[in-house]
């Protein structure tokens, strides 16, 4: 079909917004685990590393929309456990969300345990750029190929669902910096962060093993949480003012 014939029909243009907002939100999962491991970086490498995943990542995902009909055949059975049908997505989805709460609890205990550099996010100080970046990938990986299935569902224009990534990965250089540089200013933060990617992660895990979690709770629960954290910010702040004057 011509790519202007597709737009003229009124629901693509619906089907294009629905996406965009869907990407954008997905994103915030990436943006999270892009901020808090490039902090782990020396300072002047933190940025280079954002725009080269972000980069590499839109890349990635352009990539898996060319073979768009190979990805929906993903969704097939490959095995049954205990009666529940197990397809390639859900490996994929298992293995995402096993690898979130690994990295997030390796970092909660460095931490919590500041003394013991061994658990650091990303390994030898030889490959820290380099392993920055795969991991970054790794998770872009997951969340790609579990958003491209769902926008599948919801249009069958290979057009629509570029722009839609397009659009949210822009967003994602955008704000990746601005996120950065926020959760390293808050430490307090930088937990909360963590707890968002243990519960995401495991959230993937059930999506594998075929319980559904309506994302809609996922993101009241985290946007509940980072509003009670700035309510903190703000009372210690004004208490530090206070204790000043």
């Amino acid at each position: 079909m011509d790519f202007f014939a597709i737009f003229a029909d009124p629901t693509v243009w619906v089907a294009l917004a629905t996406l965009i907002v869907m990407e954008v939100v997905l994103g915030i999962d990436n943006l999270l685990f892009i901020s808090i491991l490039t902090n782990k970086l020396p300072e002047q490498h933190r940025e280079k590393a954002r725009r080269i995943g972000i980069g590499l990542a839109l890349i990635l995902r352009l990539g898996l929309l060319a073979t768009v009909s190979w990805i929906v055949q993903l969704t097939q059975p490959v095995f049954t456990v205990l009666g529940n049908e197990i397809s390639w997505k859900d490996m994929i989805l298992i293995g995402g969300g096993l690898f979130l709460v690994w990295k997030a609890t390796k970092e909660i205990h460095h931490s919590m345990d500041p003394v013991d550099h061994k658990d650091t996010m990303v390994g030898t100080a030889g490959m820290t750029f380099g392993s920055a970046i795969v991991q970054i990938l790794l998770l872009d990986l997951v969340f790609s190929i579990d958003s491209i299935i769902t926008a599948v569902g919801m249009t069958p224009h290979v057009p629509v669902m570029v722009i839609a990534v397009l659009v949210a990965v822009t967003v994602m250089l955008l704000a990746a910096n601005p996120l950065a540089r926020f959760i390293e200013h808050n430490p307090t933060i930088v937990m909360l962060a963590l707890s968002f990617l243990m519960m995401i992660g495991t959230t993937l895990i059930a999506e594998g093993l075929g319980f559904h979690v309506p994302k809609g709770y996922i993101y009241a629960a985290m946007g509940f949480s980072a509003l009670v954290e700035v309510l903190n910010m703000v009372a210690r702040r004004r208490r530090a003012k206070k204790a000043v004057h």
